[in-house]
């Protein structure tokens, strides 16, 4: 959608409502600005990091991820990606397992660690691949991470939303960017046909020229306008926002494996600040999200803590989000105190600045050594 409340205002009024500093009046009137019309929110979580896999993939049209709807170049670009479709039946049979490669699914992968995407992905994209009959596991992730520069920052990782990223070069930059420097595979199938020469340029809507002659003999009326393809742009036009492969924001992927005696997690370094990157604190356990709603509620997390919510993984309750818990252990962050997730749960893919392992296995019903953490412990 277009650009409203800035996602950092919004989280600033949520983590208000979670210290009882404002009410649900406020609440739900910063979150209509903030949501205030159709398409996916601006922020860089989950529906966005989907569109850009789709696109750093081949899977969509080239500079298509990210353009709300309601204009005149959404609607030719919805109208461009059914030619495409019925012309890659008809004229070029692409079937999907064709674009759907082992290379491929790198490509998604550098995309998201390039762009500190969605934790969500860490599920999702492995399930892609299996489905493609190709086993992918967080160890590729990772590896893949400590050569993955990080090469933009949308919110939560900075405070540019998403039609910012766009208008700094967008997914065009970033592709080109990206290949230029080895990190891309080239030889790939996509929804345009070999290679990803035509995912560096961009779209841009010119007059038809041709649709009053058009109309004038014709009673179906033609688009006036109609879409050119120019070069996107070889620099950043905001290097806050998006940056090259030698002047990066970080000199590894966004997301990374993290591993010790409790087990293997996930943890999204990209929206974290290098002073919370290490916390060290004692455990507070629970084994249900609202009761550390309760405790906060009742002042008994005013404190260092690492909190442990456990039995939340797929074969527990079927792994729900604990998004809900992000304005609460912000606000304890932002009162000095050093606080921290670890979870066999997961959580939004727009998780920010308070640090979470989450998608810990193994979970705590698979006798995972998280059901063993008990108050106090030291993490």
């Amino acid at each position: 959608m277009s650009t409203g409340q800035s996602n950092d205002e919004k989280a600033k009024v949520r983590q208000a409502f979670a210290e009882e500093k404002v009410g649900k009046e406020e609440l739900l009137a910063s979150e209509s600005a903030s949501y205030h019309g159709a398409g996916t929110c601006t922020f860089y979580g989950t529906a966005n990091s989907n569109q850009m896999l789709m696109e750093i993939m081949g899977l969509h049209i080239p500079g298509s991820s990210f353009v709300p709807p309601n204009n005149n170049l959404r609607d030719s670009l919805t109208q461009l990606g059914v030619e495409t479709l019925i012309k890659n039946i008809d004229q070029r049979p692409t079937p999907l397992y064709k674009i759907i490669t082992e290379k491929t699914l790198v490509n998604g992968l550098v995309g998201l660690l390039s762009t500190g995407g969605s934790t969500n992905h860490a599920i999702h994209i492995i399930a892609i691949a299996k489905a493609a009959g190709i086993i992918i596991n967080w160890q590729d992730m990772a590896n893949l991470s400590k050569i993955t520069p990080l090469l933009t920052r949308i919110y939560p990782n900075g405070t540019a939303d998403i039609n910012h990223f766009q208008a700094s070069g967008g997914m065009p930059l970033l592709m080109r960017e990206l290949s230029n420097t080895g990190l891309l595979h080239q030889d790939v199938e996509t929804v345009m046909g070999r290679g990803l020469n035509e995912y560096f340029r961009e779209p841009r809507l010119i007059e038809n020229q041709s649709s009053e002659i058009y109309r004038q003999n014709s009673t179906t009326e033609e688009s006036s306008h109609v879409i050119q393809w120019n070069d996107a742009t070889l620099t950043s036009l905001d290097d806050s926002v998006i940056r090259p492969v030698s002047n990066p924001f970080n000199d590894h992927g966004g997301l990374q494996l993290l591993t010790g005696n409790l087990g293997r997690s996930v943890i999204k370094t990209s929206a974290v600040v290098d002073s919370q990157l290490i916390i060290e604190a004692e455990a507070i356990v629970f084994d249900d999200q609202n009761d550390l709603v309760t405790a906060f509620e009742n002042k008994q997390l005013n404190k260092d803590f690492i909190a442990v919510i456990r039995f939340q993984g797929p074969k527990s309750n079927g792994m729900p989000e604990l998004h809900k818990l992000t304005p609460i252990l912000s606000s304890l962050q932002s009162s000095g105190f050093a606080v921290a997730i670890v979870t066999d749960g997961r959580m939004s893919g727009a998780s920010g600045k308070v640090p979470a392992a989450i998608h810990l296995v193994p979970e705590a019903l698979d006798g995972g050594n998280i059901a063993r953490i008990k108050n106090g412990d030291s993490i």
